[in-house]
């Protein structure tokens, strides 16, 4: 699923549901992390590290540590651009060599609306109207999680390049939709950064484009951050 958002040079992990077995072991220092948190909590710390490590392999990298840094940002061996989610049922991680694009961000969500209050926390007026709009035109889709969604596969993708937080309202996206019969409810979006941009090449980047799908229940949105030309 998550795949299928990004270029084909990146290369994506994903597992669906929970089946009981356990994941692969923790490196030491990935266990020390997560050591005094609940089951739950462990679990998926291990799920996704499991997926990034098979995401390594497929690249030609030994598996490595994956610890969490600054912000709780995923740390990649050198030379490669990463990006981790995981939600209920799900887990999934994307990796790319560094060469070849600037920065990655993937999110995924369960497809239900957003706890009550949470869209006001985030979303900008326009981005509220033009959700109704989508609302009217497509009743089944939770416009609301997909927004969120795309805030954080945004902000995935700006944090390695910038080392700074970004506010949900300092970004405006604009949600578009890609019909097709017979496939997954899918299109495309555009995220006017509202504040100053990273720079890439001396270019200073004020927007980022991104791909969202809903299928098998989730809402999965990904960022993939070219280098400049």
């Amino acid at each position: 699923m998550i795949e299928e958002l990004l270029p084909d040079e990146v290369v994506a992990v994903e597992v669906f549901g929970d089946d009981g077995s356990e994941p692969a072991p923790l490196y030491p220092e990935e266990a020390e992390v997560v050591a005094q948190a609940v089951p739950k909590r462990r679990r998926e710390f291990a799920l996704v590290r499991a997926c990034a490590r098979r995401a390594m392999d497929k690249l030609g990298v030994p598996p490595q540590p994956v610890l969490p840094g600054e912000r709780g940002a995923p740390g990649w061996p050198a030379g490669l651009a990463g990006t981790m989610t995981h939600c209920d049922g799900y887990c999934a991680a994307a990796l790319v060599r560094a060469a070849d694009l600037a920065s990655l961000g993937i999110d995924a969500e369960p497809h239900q609306p957003l706890p009550d209050g949470v869209l006001e926390a985030v979303s900008l007026p326009a981005e509220e109207a033009r959700l109704r709009r989508l609302a009217q035109q497509h009743p089944a889709i939770h416009w609301d999680r997909l927004l969120f969604s795309a805030k954080e596969s945004v902000y995935k993708a700006w944090f390695p390049l910038t080392r700074q937080w970004l506010e949900f309202t300092e970004a405006d996206i604009e949600v578009s939709v890609t019909p097709a019969p017979g496939t997954p409810l899918h299109g495309t979006f555009q995220a006017e950064l509202l504040v100053p941009g990273p720079l890439l090449g001396g270019s200073r980047l004020d927007r980022f484009e991104g791909r969202w799908t809903v299928q098998r229940g989730l809402v999965a949105s990904a960022v993939a951050v070219a280098h400049a030309s």
